[in-house]
C-alpha cells in the first residue's frame, strides 16, 4: 500500500470525523432551500472551484463517478439563457433523455401541488391565472436570474445508476454551495431541451443531459424566496424491519 493511499484510508476512518459534524450536517440541510430569485453578482472562481472540489467526493455505483458538469459564466450563461428562453417561449419540439414521471398520484400528487401553491401565493397569482402561472414557468430557463448554471450529463450507457450517482452529486454540489453561501436550485426543466444543451455546449449524442443547477447569491427579499417547502414525518416514508 503506498504512502497516498494510507493517508486517504486513514484521514477517511470514522475516529476522524469531526466533532459536532452531525449538527453541522443537519444545519446543513435545514437551510439549503431552493432559491428561484438571484443577484446578477457572479461567484467567484475559487469558491465554485471549492464547491466542486466537495461534490466531487460524491459516492458511486462501483466509484464509476458517473457525473460530468458543463459550468457557465458571464457571456456563457447568457448565451445558454437566452437559447433556452427561446427554445421554451417558441414551442421548439424537443424531449427529455430521461423521461418525466408519467403521473404523479397519491401523496405526490399532494405534495406537489402543494409546493405549486406555496410559489403562486408568494407571487400573488391566483388559481386560474395561466398567463401568469406561464410567466413564472418560464423563469426556469431564465435561470431565475442566477449568473451561473451547471448542466449534468451522464454516459448514456451507464443507465438509470448513471442517473441515481447523478443525483447524489446535486445534493452534494447544493450542500456545497449552501456550505459556501451561495444559493441553488435543481432543475429537471433545463433538461427538457437536450438538443439545445448538446448544441451550446458541445456534448455528443452518447451523453444523456440529467439535469442543471442554476446558483449565485440569491436575492433573499424575492418573494419566492420567501416560503418554504414541509417535509414528511418518518413515519409516512420509513418501514422498520426488525425480525
Amino acid at each position: 500500500m503506498t504512502t497516498d493511499v494510507r493517508s486517504i484510508i486513514e484521514s477517511r476512518r470514522s475516529d476522524h470525523i469531526p466533532a459536532g459534524a452531525a449538527d453541522i450536517l443537519a444545519q446543513l440541510l435545514a437551510v439549503r432551500v431552493s432559491y428561484r430569485a438571484y443577484r446578477p453578482e457572479p461567484v467567484a472562481e475559487q469558491t465554485i472551484r471549492q464547491i466542486l472540489e466537495t461534490a466531487q467526493l460524491t459516492a458511486s455505483w462501483c466509484n464509476s463517478q458517473s457525473w460530468q458538469v458543463a459550468i457557465t459564466s458571464g457571456a456563457g450563461t447568457e448565451r445558454l439563457r437566452a437559447a433556452l428562453l427561446a427554445a421554451a417561449s417558441g414551442g421548439r419540439d424537443d424531449s427529455p433523455d430521461i423521461p418525466f414521471p408519467r403521473e404523479y398520484r397519491g401523496v405526490h400528487r399532494e405534495r406537489r401541488r402543494e409546493s405549486g401553491f406555496q410559489l403562486y401565493n408568494a407571487l400573488g397569482i391566483e388559481r386560474g391565472d395561466h398567463q401568469r402561472q406561464m410567466q413564472q414557468t418560464l423563469q426556469n430557463f431564465n435561470f431565475f436570474g442566477a449568473p451561473h448554471v451547471a448542466i449534468i450529463h451522464a454516459d448514456e450507457a451507464l443507465g438509470p445508476y448513471g442517473a441515481v450517482d447523478c443525483g447524489g452529486y446535486v445534493s452534494n454540489f447544493m450542500l456545497a454551495a449552501a456550505a459556501h453561501g451561495v444559493g441553488s436550485i435543481a432543475q429537471a426543466a433545463l433538461a427538457m431541451f437536450p438538443s439545445v444543451l448538446r448544441e451550446e455546449l458541445g456534448l455528443t449524442p452518447d451523453r444523456t443531459i440529467v439535469c442543471g443547477i442554476s446558483f449565485g447569491y440569491p436575492d433573499l427579499d424575492h418573494p419566492t424566496n420567501t416560503y418554504r417547502t414541509t417535509r414528511a414525518p418518518l413515519d409516512e416514508v420509513v418501514t422498520w424491519v426488525n425480525t
